[in-house]
């Protein structure tokens, strides 16, 4: 216990480290990317829990993004400004201006209310029709934003959002993510979860409840998202409904084919997609071969899914535990 608390300490401590030397050295623009990178892990970690952990098959990662954008976007804002861009806003939040972190987990809040609602309908679905019914809440989710001009202002979206996310809060929230997947993964909850992910029927015998320990993860991977959501718009400070579609929903799903089925293999497919799309980019507009990502990204899937179909980490997860006692044996 006492190296695991340990493990934990010294790695989060590097972590900030890392984080404090980066921000002091590098420019603003290596700064969004590794900010961005911080962003593909939150969400690969906790759609993790569903897609990975619990043997479902989720695309509706973006809906919660796109709540929990808009929820935070909406409340960060001054009233003076939300008067004139968002009319129609009721009472109560025409007039609050919200410190940051607070929007963010309410933000985060009303996506996890979202998939709570939806959660029952929806779970009681398996497989391919699991992910249609997810990408119809998708669209739902959009067309309501798209339709709401007077709150959401429609297609235009919302711009001039106060750019709060920094290095810092990504990253705060990264190890928040990672350490509550891993702390639901080490309970009786993520024993459930696995099991049902092996076989539904025989964890049903057991007594396991299918709809309980469906929706559990579902829910908590949607509050994640809505945070998610939120570090995002107020890192590119303008949003749309198009900016969480189902190409990002793709790209998710396939951080985790490439990562594998463990938190470690999420981090590592949320880190390698985000560095080689900043990668390809430049090449891409030098050259004019627009859609390059997407090429490579989709040649790279099909290696992995070849070579090693369980992912790069597979189900195996980062001991830090045993890689702290490795150090001090050295020492």
């Amino acid at each position: 216990m006492r190296d695991r608390f340990l493990a934990g300490t010294y790695s989060v401590l590097i972590l900030a480290v890392v984080s404090y030397t980066m921000n002091s050295m590098l420019n603003d623009y290596h700064l969004t990317v590794i900010e961005f990178l911080g962003i593909y892990v939150i969400l690969a970690v906790s759609l993790s829990l569903t897609n990975s952990f619990t043997g479902l098959f989720s695309l509706g990662h973006p809906a919660f993004m796109a709540i929990g954008a808009y929820i935070s976007a909406i409340l960060t804002f001054p009233p003076m400004r939300k008067a004139i861009m968002m009319p129609a806003l009721p009472h109560f939040l025409a007039n609050v201006q919200l410190p940051f972190y607070l929007a963010l987990i309410i933000g985060g809040m009303v996506a996890a209310l979202s998939a709570f609602v939806i959660g029952f309908p929806v779970l009681r679905l398996r497989g391919h029709y699991l992910a249609v019914a997810t990408i119809g809440f998708m669209i739902i989710v959009q067309v309501l934003i798209t339709n709401m001009n007077s709150i959401t202002r429609g297609p235009l979206g919302i711009n001039g959002i106060y750019p709060y996310t920094n290095i810092w809060w990504v990253y705060i929230w990264v190890v928040v993510t990672i350490y509550t997947v891993w702390r639901v993964l080490n309970s009786k909850f993520g024993r459930a979860m696995l099991a049902i992910r092996e076989d539904e029927i025989a964890a049903e015998s057991l007594g396991i409840s299918l709809t309980y320990f469906k929706l559990l993860p579902l829910v908590l991977g949607a509050f994640f998202a809505g945070v998610a959501g939120g570090l995002w718009a107020h890192l590119v400070t303008a949003i749309t409904p198009s900016s969480f579609s189902l190409p990002l929903a793709f790209l998710l799903v396939v951080m985790l084919v490439i990562g594998g089925k463990s938190i470690t293999g999420a981090v590592i497919g949320a880190l390698l997609i985000g560095v080689v799309s900043e990668l390809l980019r430049p090449l891409e507009m030098a050259t004019q071969m627009y859609g390059l990502t997407q090429i490579v990204t989709a040649i790279g899937l099909l290696v992995i899914l070849i070579k090693r179909p369980g992912g790069i980490a597979g189900n195996k997860e980062l001991d830090l535990v045993a890689l702290y006692r490795g150090l001090r044996i050295l020492r």
